[in-house]
């Protein structure tokens, strides 16, 4: 079977799946978003010679650039391992059917040189390294230099496959992140001098370009192994066993006609893998302030302090929350066939982000520390948290069709399955939403004015919650079965 039979399979699975039915709108405004970063990114490579040379005029620009390689390649993998969807395609059938193993998994794996993620570092590799040339730079380095970044990119999207497959790779890839950070917080040994040192030879010797097409080869083969290992039909049918244990939470029987709901989504945090890395990436949400409270440079911007009080308050919020309804996705249609309210469904889910924010709250309590103005933004941000944050998540699950497995032990830590860019989207105004609300008062009257209207609006958006819910219900409603049928496509 020819590569291009697969993509007319994949074409016809595409526009006849429900998310070719999904707004033109949120597209449009994704391809608006691509192609400005890609504008973003070709005009970084056009200018960073110049801005390099007027800043450091004793230092030659292509070494001050490769010196700093070793951070671009970190935040590039930082956030692929978020945002890049991994290929995924319906293997069942050809299993069945007389088609190599060896070809679909090399199609799926050629597949993903193909992401967004590997074409966009090339805006700003490519015109650098044009820009190089007509600095009479050498040909020969010049292009060995680019074909090595072109191979190092291309290496990061398979090692990217790894580590969100397999546990092994991603704590031992942070692990070493984290070892060769405290070498040099410690001043023991700085690793960034070596990598620019590395990256330094890699310009200087044209051929060297043979390591990091050494190194994609090594990755490809590893990824290779590491599919063909579960390609098995009956790898993907095999029981598991397990022991269950049952829990009431009678407690919650006081919700009246909410508490079926309340209990079902305790059992599952506390009964699933998936859940249970959010809720402790929630936790960690927690020690964000510490980023921006320690450090001077946000002293003299509150805005950017207001941005990290509703992150503490609002992990769970923000993890756990962007998913519903994905996390009912396995039995979605059964909720659904029940004599049950939508408005009752919806409001459990509110009142559990609710408890999860007034928790986080209690806990941030020890950051009383770094002083009352702190506490009080912090305050405001869990208020602006559950009068309006809450609802902005709710109504972002209505556009989010994508199912969540909520126990899947070849994922790793930060399992990003279930997320899509629509989500990525709903976020910025519940990220951008509160410095905006704070920052307008702050500058034309004071600190406690901005406070206090990021409160008052959190306390109009609580006192609209009926309105609100009903509004997102009609949205849930409409949707129905488009999201039933999302959610009962198997990948």
């Amino acid at each position: 079977m020819r590569y291009s039979q697969f993509l007319s399979f994949e074409w016809k699975q595409f526009k006849r799946s429900s998310s070719f039915q999904k707004g033109i709108g949120i597209k449009i405004v994704l391809l608006l978003a691509a192609l400005y970063f890609i504008a973003a990114f070709t005009g970084l490579g056009l200018v960073a010679y110049y801005l390099i040379q007027k800043s450091f005029p004793q230092l030659d620009p292509i070494v001050v650039v490769n010196n700093y390689l070793i951070f671009w390649f970190l935040l590039d993998l930082t956030y692929r391992f978020f945002l890049q969807q991994l290929p995924v395609m319906n293997i069942k059938p050809f299993m069945l059917v007389p088609v190599k193993r060896s070809t679909i998994i090399h199609y799926l794996l050629v597949k993903t040189s193909w992401s967004f993620f590997n074409w966009l570092p090339l805006f700003f590799f490519i015109p650098f390294a044009i820009i190089l040339l007509v600095e009479a730079y050498p040909l020969i380095q010049v292009m060995g230099w680019l074909v090595a970044m072109i191979l190092f990119t291309l290496s990061l999207n398979y090692l990217n496959f790894l580590i969100n497959k397999n546990n092994t790779y991603f704590y031992g890839l942070v692990s070493l992140i984290f070892g060769f950070a405290a070498l040099r917080y410690f001043n023991i040994y700085d690793i960034t001098v070596l990598a620019g040192e590395f990256f330094n030879k890699m310009y200087s010797l044209w051929y060297a370009f043979l390591i990091p097409l050494l190194l994609l080869v090594l990755l490809y083969r590893r990824n290779y192994a590491f599919v063909r290992k579960s390609f098995y039909l009956d790898d993907a049918i095999r029981k598991e066993k397990k022991l269950v244990k049952t829990q009431e939470f009678s407690f919650l029987n006081r919700f009246g006609k909410m508490a079926p709901f309340l209990k079902n989504d305790l059992k599952l945090i506390l009964r699933n893998a998936r859940p249970k890395q959010v809720l402790f990436m929630s936790f960690l949400f927690l020690f964000y302030g510490l980023i921006f409270y320690t450090q001077e440079t946000y002293s003299d911007s509150p805005a950017f302090l207001v941005f990290a009080s509703v992150f503490i308050t609002g992990g769970f919020l923000l993890s756990y929350g962007q998913l519903v309804p994905s996390w009912d996705s396995e039995y979605y249609k059964l909720l659904m066939s029940q004599n049950i309210p939508y408005r009752q469904y919806l409001e459990s889910k509110w009142y559990l982000m609710l408890v999860a924010v007034i928790i986080s709250f209690i806990l941030a309590t020890p950051y009383i520390y770094f002083g009352w103005d702190i506490y009080a933004m912090i305050a405001a941000g869990a208020i602006f948290n559950i009068g309006l944050n809450s609802f902005i998540t709710l109504f972002g699950g209505a556009l989010n069709r994508v199912p969540v497995e909520l126990n899947v032990k070849a994922k790793a830590f930060g399992n990003t399955q279930g997320f899509n860019p629509t989500q990525l989207l709903i976020a910025l105004p519940k990220m951008l939403g509160p410095m905006l609300i704070f920052y307008i008062p702050y500058k034309l009257i004071n600190f406690n004015a901005g406070l206090l209207v990021l409160a008052l609006s959190g306390l109009i958006g609580l006192m609209l919650k009926s309105f609100f819910l009903n509004k997102i219900e009609s949205i849930y409603q409409k949707g129905k079965y488009k999201t039933i049928a999302a959610f009962n496509e198997k990948k």
